[in-house]
């Protein structure tokens, strides 16, 4: 009799491992890098733009606590930012992350600035008491706490989005809530950026550095975007998709394209000044930019999520269905050559890079 019992649990214990086999290929968790458009007079000065990422199975328990999803709940955008009360990252929910609401079907279709402002204030009153009540607004050249909500109201976004496993999300939860959380943010050595560099470089060891050209070894929104297009080329398994959050109209003007820091030299007003300067300069710059600065990322007609369709973002891409057919643009051979530096040391952020695992 006790034999029989054994064997019926070693039976079932089989059943459990073999199932637990077949699904697992299925027990995929997502993720996406924001790529953020520029928008604004910062972003005419600055137009490389915006990094952040989004978990689908990370939630935010508070802006700066960290959890696993419930079912039914939506995940959390993750960021680096400056002027939030000296913290050096912040996660917010989705929708809010958004539109500054905390349900999709309360977003509007238009927008002007004192709807933007009602709206951000209200979800600041309700959510964000726990990041201080002296937290600035911010301005033209510094941020503040209202970039953390309502960001299709100042500009588009591509997400590219890949795909992890719930062991890695859990890992990266436990890390960002065990480090201090505070800021050492630098706006060209320690930016949003590299932030979603460090972050990247956790999933993707050894992918994401900083590089010499095009970007005069800072790290940009673009230039992450670009190596991680470029490793879900030779890694299919990543299921890398790009989608797209359109502006919602009315409350600024569009927003313009992302640019690498040779291609904001050469194709916007720094043109003009840095040629009579030195053409010599400008000449290189420009030979820089053709040869290694166009990075073209995003395809042709990407999907589109509107407040109504946001569970696309997290929609399963079927195993062995190509990339390319996601929506994925692959950039050429022509564009993959980067020269490629190891990080500064000089500064240090809140979030520790792992010199060991990937610089």
């Amino acid at each position: 009799m006790l034999l029989m019992r054994n064997f019926r649990i070693h039976a079932f214990a089989l059943m459990v491992v073999a199932i637990l086999a077949l699904i697992c290929p299925l027990c995929r968790a997502q993720a996406a890098l924001l790529m953020e458009e520029p928008y604004g007079f910062f972003g005419a000065l600055n137009p490389t733009g915006h990094n952040a990422i989004y978990f689908e199975h990370i939630c935010a328990e508070s802006p700066i606590k960290l959890r696993a999803c419930h079912p039914g709940e939506l995940g959390a955008v993750i960021s680096r930012y400056q002027g939030i009360d000296g913290y050096d990252w912040i996660a917010m929910p989705l929708i809010p992350y958004l539109y500054s609401v905390e349900n999709a079907s309360d977003v509007p279709d238009h927008v002007d600035r004192d709807a933007v402002k009602r709206l951000r204030d209200h979800y600041r009153e309700a959510h964000l008491e726990a990041l201080g009540e002296h937290l600035s607004a911010g301005n033209f050249v510094r941020g503040g706490w209202t970039q953390l909500i309502g960001a299709s109201y100042e500009r588009r976004i591509y997400a590219f989005r890949f795909d992890t496993t719930p062991e890695q999300d859990d890992a990266l939860i436990a890390r960002l809530n065990s480090r201090p959380n505070r800021s050492h943010f630098h706006l060209l050595f320690n930016n949003c950026a590299d932030f979603a560099r460090v972050i990247l470089n956790i999933y993707f060891p050894r992918t994401f550095r900083r590089s010499i050209f095009p970007d005069a070894g800072m790290t940009t929104p673009k230039q992450i975007a670009y190596k991680l297009v470029r490793y879900a080329r030779k890694h299919p398994e990543t299921h890398l998709t790009v989608f797209e959050f359109p502006q919602i109209p009315g409350y600024r003007r569009n927003s313009h394209s992302n640019k690498s820091i040779t291609e904001s030299f050469v194709t916007t007003a720094y043109a003009v000044p840095i040629t009579l300067v030195n053409p010599y300069i400008f000449g290189g710059l420009c030979i820089d930019y053709l040869v290694r600065g166009r990075h073209h990322l995003i395809p042709k007609d990407p999907q589109v999520l509107d407040p109504d369709n946001l569970l696309a973002l997290t929609a399963p891409v079927p195993d062995g269905q190509n990339p390319r057919s996601a929506g994925v643009q692959v950039p050429g051979a022509a564009s993959d050559g980067s020269a490629e530096t190891q990080a500064p040391a000089a500064f240090h952020p809140g979030l520790e890079e792992i010199t060991a695992t990937h610089e």
